[in-house]
C-alpha cells in the first residue's frame, strides 16, 4: 500500500475525450465536491499514484455526457483547488493545423489563442473583486519538460511548445476558419482546454497540457475532413499513451509549490482589500484563502 506525504502538493489530472478513468490509482475515494459555481463534471477520484496524492476528474463526465460548451470549467477548477491541488496535468484531444503534426503525436501547448464566446464564465473574479492575472506564459515550462521526457521514454513524438487555438464547438471548424488559423501560425485546435488554463492561473495552480492529436481538422483536402469517426479512430491509442505518460510524470512533479503560478495573485488584484464584499470573499474562499 502506498503512503502519501502530507508535505507534498496534491496533483490534479483532468481527463479528456477517451480518458474517463485512470488506471493504477490506489486507495480510491469517490469525492462529490459542491462549489458556489455549480457541480463539477463528475465525482473526483481521489487516491495515490506512485506515492503522490492525485485527484482525477473527467471533464466530459464518465460516459462523455457533457458537450464542450456545457462544461462547467469554474466548478471543475474550483473543486480541485478546494482539495488543495497546486499542479494540474490536462489531457485533451486536438486537431492538427500543421502537416508535420500528425495524428497520435503529442503537443505541449505553450500559448493559447482565444476564439471562445463564453469568456465571462472563464474567470472567478466579479461581484466586487477585480483581478487581472498575468497570462503571457500560460503553461508551466517545468511540467512540459517532464512530459517531454516521458514522451521520449515512451518513444512518442512530442512537440514541446506551440499555440492552441480554443473554439466553442460542438461543431468542428469550417474550412475557411481552419485555413485562417493555419495562416496565423497556430499549431493545434481544441474546444476545452483554454478555459482550464485561464482559471488555473487565477487559482494559482501550475498547469500543463498533454494535447493528443486525433486529426488534421479540415484544412487538409487530400484526406477526409475531421469527423467523429476519424477522431474515434485515434482516441483509444492516444488515451493509452496518455496513461503511460502520466505514470511517468506524476512521481517527478515537484513536491512543493514554488513556481511563479503559485503566486499569480500577488500583484493581480486591483480592488482594495477594504472594499472586498464579504459575500464574494466567502464565495472565493479557496482562491483567496491566503489573503484573508
Amino acid at each position: 500500500m502506498q503512503s502519501i506525504s502530507s508535505t507534498q502538493s496534491p496533483i490534479g489530472i483532468i481527463g479528456g475525450s477517451g480518458l474517463y478513468q485512470l488506471d493504477g490509482i490506489e486507495n480510491v475515494t469517490d469525492m462529490t465536491v459542491e462549489t458556489p459555481f455549480g457541480n463539477p463534471s463528475d465525482t473526483i477520484k481521489s487516491g495515490t499514484l506512485h506515492g503522490r496524492h492525485v485527484h482525477f476528474l473527467p471533464r466530459h463526465g464518465h460516459g462523455h455526457t457533457i458537450a464542450p460548451h456545457e462544461i462547467n470549467h469554474r466548478a471543475n477548477i474550483y473543486a480541485l483547488k478546494s482539495l488543495g491541488v497546486q499542479w494540474i496535468v490536462c489531457v485533451t484531444a486536438v486537431g492538427s493545423l500543421k502537416q508535420e503534426y500528425a495524428p497520435r503525436h503529442i503537443v505541449l501547448p505553450s500559448q493559447y489563442f482565444d476564439r471562445t464566446s463564453q469568456r465571462s464564465q472563464h474567470t472567478f473574479f466579479a461581484d466586487g473583486i477585480v483581478a487581472h492575472v498575468g497570462f503571457s506564459d500560460p503553461t508551466n515550462a517545468k511540467l512540459r519538460e517532464l512530459i517531454q521526457a516521458a514522451c521520449e521514454a515512451e518513444g512518442a513524438t512530442c512537440h514541446n511548445g506551440g499555440t492552441y487555438v480554443g473554439m466553442d464547438g460542438p461543431a468542428f471548424s469550417t474550412r475557411a476558419e481552419s485555413e485562417s488559423y493555419r495562416h496565423l501560425g497556430f499549431d493545434v485546435i481544441g474546444m476545452t482546454n483554454l478555459p482550464e488554463a485561464k482559471l488555473a492561473r487565477e487559482a494559482e495552480i501550475a498547469l500543463a497540457t498533454i494535447a493528443c492529436i486525433t486529426d488534421y481538422d479540415c484544412w487538409k483536402t487530400d484526406i477526409a475532413p475531421v469527423s467523429v469517426q476519424t477522431v474515434i479512430g485515434h482516441l483509444q491509442a492516444n488515451a493509452e499513451l496518455a496513461k503511460r505518460l502520466l505514470e511517468r510524470v506524476i512521481p517527478n512533479i515537484p513536491s512543493t509549490a514554488t513556481e511563479p503560478e503559485h503566486h499569480a495573485l500577488d500583484h493581480a488584484i486591483v480592488t482594495q482589500r477594504s472594499f472586498w464584499p464579504d459575500q464574494t470573499l466567502d464565495k472565493l474562499g479557496p482562491i483567496l484563502s491566503r489573503f484573508r
